[in-house]
């Protein structure tokens, strides 16, 4: 099967880390101190921006703990259409060297997350993100 006929929707984590649409900095911060990318930030089932750690700023002109997260969330060239052809999402990806992509439906409800496996040879799995989260529990027990 080529990516051209595979969409997104057989290659998302369903499961992906959110936090509500009136998270802060801080908890974006901290949400991607635990091995995320992109923070999702959802208001019910709607993804309403994602976060990436650039957008934090660093040293002096790092947002603040307590502000707002989702002034500096964005939609644009972080998410990708439900039904979308896999090369189309790839090809994206390229273009912005970004790992992750979300994944949404027409009315923005969110699907699940498109994420890049480090190595660029596949595609992250739920049972692969859950296996990493036992073996770092387990470390650190």
């Amino acid at each position: 099967m080529s990516v051209e006929t595979v969409r997104v929707d057989d290659a998302v984590l369903r499961r992906p880390k959110t936090l509500g649409a009136g998270a802060t900095v801080g908890d974006v911060r901290a949400l991607l101190g635990d091995h995320v990318h992109a923070a999702l930030l959802v208001d019910g089932s709607r993804l309403v921006g994602v976060v990436v750690r650039e957008d934090l700023g660093e040293g002096p002109g790092a947002a603040p703990d307590g502000e707002p997260a989702l002034p500096l969330a964005r939609l644009e060239g972080r998410t990708v259409r439900s039904g979308t052809p896999l090369g189309d999402a790839q090809r994206l990806l390229g273009v912005s060297g970004l790992r992750r992509l979300a994944v949404v439906d027409d009315a923005g409800v969110l699907v699940g997350l498109l994420c890049r496996k480090r190595r660029g040879d596949g595609w992250c799995t739920d049972a692969g993100v859950e296996a990493r989260r036992r073996e770092r529990a387990g470390r650190s027990a």
